[in-house]
């Protein structure tokens, strides 16, 4: 949420020059969403990825096995996603009710 609160604010400018020459709020609203949606699936394959390699190198390592479920992969995927939905939301609502006249003036 604090990198899509700061991509906001870093871009404030950018989103007043959209909505002056006619982007919407969900278009806004969607840009964000989207921004957060990759993300959180970024930081999620990246975890995942990291997991897989730790729990590989302890297995061999102390001489256990290894199991791969795909479906614990899947599952921590999905929660990546909602995590990044539910805390991308607001910076992108944020975003989206701006003034283009109050944005354009912000330095």
């Amino acid at each position: 949420m604090n990198i899509m609160l700061v991509s906001v604010r870093e871009r404030t400018r950018e989103i007043g020059i959209r909505k002056a020459i006619g982007a919407r709020a969900r278009d806004i609203l969607s840009q964000f969403l989207v921004e957060a949606l990759a993300l959180s699936l970024a930081g999620g394959v990246i975890g995942i990825g990291l997991g897989v390699l730790a729990s590989l190198g302890i297995g061999i390592y102390a001489g256990w096995g290894f199991v791969f479920n795909p479906i614990t992969v899947v599952a921590a995927l999905g929660f990546s996603l909602i995590v990044g939905v539910v805390f991308g939301v607001w910076p992108a609502s944020q975003a989206a009710r701006l003034d283009p006249v109050v944005a354009l003036r912000y330095e």
